[in-house]
């Protein structure tokens, strides 16, 4: 490990594949590791939005491809490493984006858990989960032929707080929590040689443009009554920017992490860890 504060965050160099990368959130990842000197391979279903986000980072003055890439799909998945080797020679990280939810998976206002339609949840499912599992196996085989490698995942705090009316989504990034500790010791025992590390990130409630309407009323200034219970139960009292988990990726996968393995950097505002007993502004006495 360097003992230069400044190369011990450094991504400069490091080739990272991101699945899921032309959301919101992982764009914004993207943009921010390639302005930071990274190779980025935006990989997503969506090929031709990956690949404009692409050249507009190449058009900052950063190094990015964006390729087509179905993650529950393996013969599209090995393609896309392909490409990325083409591109860059090799890649150093695999940080697994791409997951959401359904509306479909979600129990309506007027119904209940048991009318779930199980295709939906199955959907819901597979994407987050099983297009987490695929490309891990893929990128693995590679990792292991190099002999070092980073995988993040991307659970979420519901895995650790399950939310209301979300089974689907909640029990699958509960599923990817599981799957990165478990993965973290199973890698030592297929790969022992190689210096795999295995890490996850779990986000809290952020502002974006896919669920700025669920936080707030059309004025944009009025909290809607989902809003308003978030922001009751986060101890810092608001929501978060995906720049805001730039910094805990950083840290995953650059040598400041070099030690950190099977692990969860929950960014969530303290949602997850407060019990609700006691509103949170509640003066104390004098």
């Amino acid at each position: 490990m360097s003992e230069k504060p400044d190369a011990l965050f450094s991504v400069r160099g490091k080739v990272v594949a991101i699945t899921g990368a032309a959301g919101v959130i992982y764009s914004t990842i993207a943009k921010g590791l390639a302005a930071r000197g990274a190779k980025v391979a935006l990989l997503d279903l969506l090929g031709d939005k990956a690949r404009g986000i692409a050249d507009q980072m190449k058009a900052d003055g950063g190094q990015a491809i964006g390729l087509t890439c179905d993650v529950l799909d393996p013969a599209s998945v090995s393609d896309a490493l392909d490409g990325i080797l083409d591109a860059f020679g090799r890649v150093d990280t695999l940080i697994n984006g791409a997951g959401g939810n359904r509306p479909g998976a979600t129990v309506q206002r007027d119904a209940v858990f048991a009318d779930l339609p199980l295709h939906e949840v199955d959907k819901v499912f597979a994407l987050n989960y099983k297009g987490t599992l695929l490309p891990t196996q893929i990128f693995c085989k590679h990792f292991a032929k190099r002999g070092t490698g980073v995988i993040v995942n991307t659970s979420s705090m519901c895995s650790l707080a399950p939310l209301t009316n979300i089974p689907g989504y909640s029990n699958a990034k509960a599923a990817i929590t599981n799957f990165t500790q478990w993965l973290a010791v199973q890698v030592k025992v297929d790969y022992p040689d190689a210096d795999i590390r295995v890490n996850e990130i779990a986000p809290g409630f952020l502002d974006t443009s896919q669920n700025h309407s669920l936080l707030w009323e059309r004025d944009d200034n009025t909290l809607t009554p989902r809003g308003r219970s978030i922001i009751a139960n986060t101890p810092l009292g608001r929501f978060g920017d995906p720049e805001e988990l730039l910094g805990p990726i950083i840290l995953l996968i650059s040598d400041a992490g070099s030690f950190l393995h099977g692990t969860t950097i929950v960014a969530d505002g303290g949602f997850a860890i407060y019990s609700g007993v006691g509103p949170l502004d509640e003066k104390k006495p004098g």
